[in-house]
């Protein structure tokens, strides 16, 4: 039957209504369709039920990338209670902070994560998925049987906490999915009216099977995965980042859309097909999208090179702002700091008076419209990010700054929290970084400041070098000379046998800064 809300479970069930046979989760153990995988996400939701979970109750999910993910997030959903995505990469602090930050009543937890669940909260009731998991399924009924739900039913993603510790961004439904399920077209801005205009765009486009690559704990991907749901698409998920298992995975499955996050994934996915073509079939592949971090012009010029047919397109967004606009890469676009987008609607550059800059100007980066109600819990972060302006316009301002073009395009220049104050020019690591990636000794940068009794802070190159080769420099200073102005090129290069990154390719400014104040003997 058709949904007649914008609550993502109710839109969730009107694709399995429409589609029930269709391939819907593909993981490398398994694959369920529409109607299998609701039937079994009933059933764990009457088992949470059984348990005591609640209407808005909060239920982490705790595992890798598999099919039982996505059944939860779905189970909890329809009992209209709220998941919360767990960084399977945090050690015992970072996760007790969470846990209780989150308030969490529930967890469903992959055995390989339980006993650390455990060590930090012996008395949180928890669901282990795997023999526990299929018998609790088994004894449970497969009706939808379920009280009305509605558009203000709550989700939060806890962002992953690169510059701080994770917090939590609450949103309604309705407003979550028009900013990040594609109720707001990214491309025309055109806002559907009704919740069973998702099926009807199922229904005169066509299946593509979507394949996205960071861990569900990260929103690039669960936005990747409800967003087909709802228009009957088959979603291929795998634990674990392997290059090599992702082209065999693009051959065996068919995969059209390969969702990445930037150089992280783009890099070593270059890598490995360049030398491995011949061996896999990928012509299945037309699309490869990118979101959340850098996505250098280099990249995208080597699978432009190796895969002439294949469209790329770049988007800029965050956790508290939606989808505030994306590019169809060409060859030889031009790269200032972030990519140059059309913006999304309701995006807006703004001035510290809040109000919309001129074309030519930078500000920072919003949303007005559907966005998200507060943080969880933080009343002070809250205020500063959720503001409303002169004319009474409430945006969520998250901290990039931007430049509105004078065609209307915007342009990402990077993230306020790690901008570089050196000699009193502002330089934003995006910008550097982008340059840096195009050195061909150069795997992956990292840029950031460090203490300078000259120039306040100093802009240093964190690089993990190519193998085989040793950057100097002086090579590193030659080469970006080309691309930044002379203030911007790094005053010191710290190399790094690995580069440490969050699990969706995020980079970790804290970790990159410790790396080169202890390299310029600044911290010990």
């Amino acid at each position: 039957m058709p949904a007649t809300t914008f609550n993502l479970a109710d839109l969730f069930e009107a694709a399995v209504d429409e589609w029930p046979d269709r391939d819907y989760i593909v993981d490398d153990r398994t694959r369920r369709t529409f109607a299998e995988l609701d039937e079994r996400a009933n059933r764990l939701a009457h088992y949470l039920q059984a348990q005591g979970v609640k209407a808005g109750d909060h239920v982490g999910i705790y595992a890798l990338n598999r099919v039982e993910w996505v059944e939860s997030l779905w189970a909890i959903f329809k009992i209209r209670a709220v998941w919360v995505n767990i960084n399977y990469r945090y050690v015992e602090d970072e996760l007790s902070y969470l846990f209780a930050n989150a308030d969490l009543s529930y967890l469903i937890v992959e055995e390989e994560f339980a006993e650390r669940a455990r060590t930090v909260a012996p008395d949180l009731p928890r669901l282990i998925i795997g023999d526990d998991y299929e018998s609790a399924l088994a004894n449970q009924s497969p009706e939808r049987d379920f009280a009305p739900r509605s558009d203000d039913d709550i989700y939060i993603l806890f962002t992953g906490g690169t510059t701080g510790m994770p917090k939590g961004v609450v949103w309604r439904h309705a407003d979550v999915v028009m900013a990040l399920g594609g109720g707001i077209d990214i491309m025309t801005g055109v806002k559907l009216t009704s919740p069973d205009g998702f099926v009807e765009k199922g229904r005169v486009g066509f299946p593509i099977i979507s394949y996205p690559l960071p861990p569900l704990m990260h929103g690039a991907s669960q936005w990747s995965v409800m967003g087909q749901s709802f228009v009957g698409n088959k979603v291929i998920l795998r634990g674990k980042f392997d290059p090599a298992d992702v082209w065999k995975t693009v051959e065996s499955e068919k995969a059209n859309l390969v969702m990445i996050t930037g150089d992280a994934m783009a890099r070593p996915l270059l890598d490995y097909i360049s030398e491995h073509a011949a061996e896999h079939d990928v012509t299945s592949l037309f699309a490869v999208v990118s979101s959340a971090v850098l996505f250098s012009q280099s990249c995208k010029e080597q699978f432009m090179e190796l895969f002439p047919n294949i469209m790329i397109s770049d988007s800029i967004g965050s956790s508290e702002g939606g989808a505030n606009g994306i590019v169809r890469v060409d060859k030889d676009s031009q790269m200032k700091g972030g990519p140059t987008v059309t913006a999304a609607r309701d995006t807006f550059v703004l001035g510290e008076d809040l109000m919309p800059v001129k074309p030519g100007e930078m500000g920072r980066l919003a949303r007005a419209g559907n966005i998200p109600l507060r943080y969880h819990k933080d009343p002070e972060k809250s205020a500063a990010t959720f503001m409303t302006s002169p004319d009474g316009t409430r945006y969520a301002v998250p901290g990039d700054f931007a430049r509105l073009e004078l065609d209307g395009t915007i342009t990402l220049i990077g993230r306020g929290s790690v901008c570089i104050n050196s000699g009193g020019e502002k330089i934003f690591p995006e910008e550097v970084e982008n340059s840096l990636k195009s050195h061909p000794e150069v795997f992956d940068a990292v840029v950031v400041g460090v203490h300078d009794d000259r120039w306040g802070e100093r802009v240093t190159a964190v690089v993990q070098a190519r193998a085989g080769t040793t950057p100097t420099l002086e090579s590193i200073q030659e080469h970006c000379r080309l691309h930044v102005a002379g203030y911007k090129v790094p005053r010191q290069l710290t190399l790094v046998a690995l580069m440490v990154r969050s699990p969706a390719g995020k980079s970790d400014y804290r970790w990159a800064k410790q790396q080169a104040m202890v390299d310029a003997g600044l911290e010990g």
